[in-house]
């Protein structure tokens, strides 16, 4: 029986000796327990892009948590809430739950949803370069004020860069469904 839930370990670390500047890696685990199955190979390739660039490097900084990172983090929907469940990494211990009411971030999603859709349409329907790209300034744009509006809802509890803020809206949409 397939497992449906997403979990994606820690990547490979850089080489001894590489001179590349390591990033900041607070998250080392991302699940979704109750993400059912994408709607597409292009949600299934963009939720999985999200919990790669996720774990390669993010800031994820938990205010009121006994100790530092790394962490775990679980994301599931709850009564109209979205909840962040912060585990310590390595033992998976529970640290701190957060829950997020849904209601700012349902325009949003729909939105995001209804522009990710047209996107991949336009693209199956060879509908032309010029308005794929259109489509996906668009898609952009959302995605930048979900983060926003995710990193202002966080505010206070968990501190987090834009890229990572960013990261965690791709995975909120990719419980849509579920709203």
């Amino acid at each position: 029986m397939p497992d449906r839930r997403l979990a994606v370990a820690q990547s490979a670390s850089l080489a001894v000796g590489a001179t590349a500047a390591v990033p900041a890696r607070d998250l080392i685990r991302i699940e979704l327990p109750e993400a059912g199955t994408p709607h597409s190979a292009y949600a299934a390739a963009d939720r999985r892009q999200a919990i790669e660039d996720l774990l390669s490097g993010n800031r994820f900084v938990p205010s009121g948590v006994p100790r530092p990172g790394p962490f775990a983090l679980r994301l599931w929907l709850r009564e109209g809430r979205l909840v962040l469940d912060i585990r310590d990494g390595q033992d998976g211990q529970p640290l701190r739950a957060i829950a997020l009411a849904l209601g700012p971030f349902r325009r949003l999603i729909k939105d995001y949803q209804m522009v990710v859709e047209s996107h991949e349409r336009a693209v199956a329907e060879h509908q032309g370069e010029a308005r794929i790209q259109a489509i996906d300034m668009g898609r952009r744009g959302l995605h930048n004020e979900g983060a926003e509006l995710l990193a202002e809802r966080l505010k206070g509890r968990v501190a987090v860069d834009f890229e990572t803020a960013r990261r965690l809206f791709t995975l909120v949409c990719a419980l849509h469904r579920r709203i």
